[in-house]
């Protein structure tokens, strides 16, 4: 049971965890995370794709493969123009949810 009271002790513990951090043990990669806050903090917002990559400090690359993921998983919708794809939050109640989680975290 030592192994049981370690847990607890960690989860009432008053540290804050990074929110960074915390997203990227959360999803397991470090862009996914970065990229999640940036739309968290900005939830009524639209991006691009270089815009992510400027505000998260991440190459395209890694940019477009976690927006196509997370717009996979449906946690981004897309928006098409004639010259840019734009991605926001979703709204559906689910996503809203997990944004709290995200909140929580930091």
């Amino acid at each position: 049971m030592r192994g049981l009271s370690l847990v607890t002790e960690k989860a009432t513990s008053s540290r804050r965890p990074d929110p960074e951090k915390w997203l990227t043990m959360f999803f397991g990669s470090q862009s996914r995370a970065r990229i999640v806050l940036l739309f968290c903090a900005n939830p009524d917002r639209e991006f691009y794709q270089r815009e992510v990559m400027y505000e998260t400090g991440l190459s395209l690359q890694p940019v477009q493969r976690e927006l196509a993921n997370l717009t996979d998983l449906g946690i981004l919708t897309t928006k098409k123009t004639q010259a840019r794809v734009y991605y926001q939050l979703s709204s559906s109640p689910v996503f809203r949810a997990f944004r709290q989680l995200v909140e929580l975290a930091g």
